[in-house]
C-alpha cells in the first residue's frame, strides 16, 4: 500500500463515495470532477460480498490512473474484514484509507507510518476523543459521519443543520489544534436536492470545514464551488493583504478596508483564502 507524492490531501474539497462492488460506477467516478473518490468496502457492501468487492476495488484501482485522488474506506478495524482489506491494499498506489468509527483505540492499532488516514468520526466516543485521533501521525484529516452519530445520539434532522452544530464545531477545533487540514463534512443524503446541499455546504464552510463527502456525481460541482473562494472573496482578500502591507511599510500595524479594521489575523485569513484558489 503506497501513497503518492502529494498525499496530505490539502486542497481537496469533494470526496465521492462509490460502492466497492460496482466496477462501472467506480471507473466512472475516477474520471469525474471529484477531487477524490472513496471506494467503499464498508457500509455500501453487503457482508457476503466483502471479498468480491475487495477484489473489484483492487483491480479497478490498479487499472485506472485518473487525476482524482484515490481512497478506500476499509471495514472497521474491529471487524473480521479489516485485516484482509489492509493486506489487499499493500500493492496498490492510493492516496489514503478512510477508517470508519475511528477512536483512539482503533486508530492506535495502526502502524505509525504508512498511507495517510482520514478518520471517520461517527460515534460519541470518537467525537469525544477526536483530538486524540487527530494526533495519530498517519491521520491527515477528520470526517464527520452524521448518520451513525445521529442514530446514537437520537438527533432529529433539521433544515438548518443545527442538530450537528456541536459535532461540527468540535471537529474543526480538534483538527486545528492537532495541526491537520480542516475536516470533511457529512454526506447530504438527498442527492437531487441541490439547494439544500448548497445551504448545508455553506454552513459547514462557515464553521471552518474544508470539504464535504458526496454520494452522487451531481453533488460534486456544487460542493467544489462552495468550498472554493468566490471571485468576490478573492478580490476582497487581495485588498486586505495589499492594504496591510502598505500600512506596515508606512509604520502602521492596521489598515481600513471597506470600512472595517484590518490587522495581521485578518490578513492571515485573507492569505489563506488566496492560497485556496483553484
Amino acid at each position: 500500500m503506497t501513497g503518492r507524492a502529494d498525499d496530505d490531501l490539502s486542497g481537496v474539497r469533494s470526496l465521492l463515495f462509490v460502492p466497492g462492488d460496482d466496477p462501472h460506477k467506480l471507473a466512472g467516478a475516477l474520471s469525474s470532477s471529484a477531487d477524490g473518490v472513496i471506494a467503499d468496502l464498508e457500509d455500501a457492501v453487503a457482508p457476503k460480498r466483502k471479498d468480491s468487492a475487495r477484489l473489484t476495488v483492487l483491480e479497478t484501482l490498479s487499472q485506472n490512473g485518473d487525476s482524482a485522488r484515490r481512497l478506500v474506506r476499509i471495514n472497521g478495524l474491529d471487524t473480521p474484514w479489516a485485516a484482509d482489506d489492509l493486506a489487499g491494499l499493500e500493492d496498490v498506489a492510493i492516496d489514503a484509507i478512510v477508517v470508519p468509527k475511528a477512536t483512539p483505540d482503533t486508530i492506535g492499532g495502526l502502524p505509525r507510518s504508512g498511507v495517510p488516514v482520514i478518520a471517520l468520526i461517527e460515534t460519541s466516543l470518537g467525537l469525544r476523543r477526536a483530538y486524540e485521533v487527530a494526533q495519530h501521525p498517519r491521520v491527515v484529516a477528520l470526517m464527520l459521519g452524521g448518520a451513525d452519530l445521529g442514530a446514537e445520539l437520537r438527533l432529529q434532522s433539521r433544515n438548518d443543520g443545527l442538530e450537528l452544530l456541536h459535532a461540527r464545531s468540535m471537529l474543526v477545533v480538534d483538527s486545528a489544534a492537532a495541526g491537520i487540514r480542516p475536516p470533511f463534512d457529512v454526506v447530504h443524503l438527498a442527492p437531487r436536492n441541490i439547494d439544500d446541499l448548497v445551504t448545508e455546504s455553506r454552513l459547514a464552510r462557515s464553521l471552518g470545514f474544508g470539504g464535504k463527502a458526496c454520494i452522487h456525481p451531481c453533488q460534486i460541482e456544487p460542493v467544489n464551488r462552495v468550498f472554493s473562494p468566490s471571485a468576490a472573496e478573492l478580490e476582497h482578500a487581495r485588498e486586505v493583504v495589499d492594504a496591510l502591507d502598505a500600512a506596515l511599510a508606512a509604520g502602521f500595524g492596521t489598515a481600513i478596508v471597506r470600512g472595517q479594521l484590518v490587522d495581521e489575523p485578518v490578513a492571515r485569513h485573507a492569505r489563506s483564502l488566496l492560497g485556496q484558489s483553484h
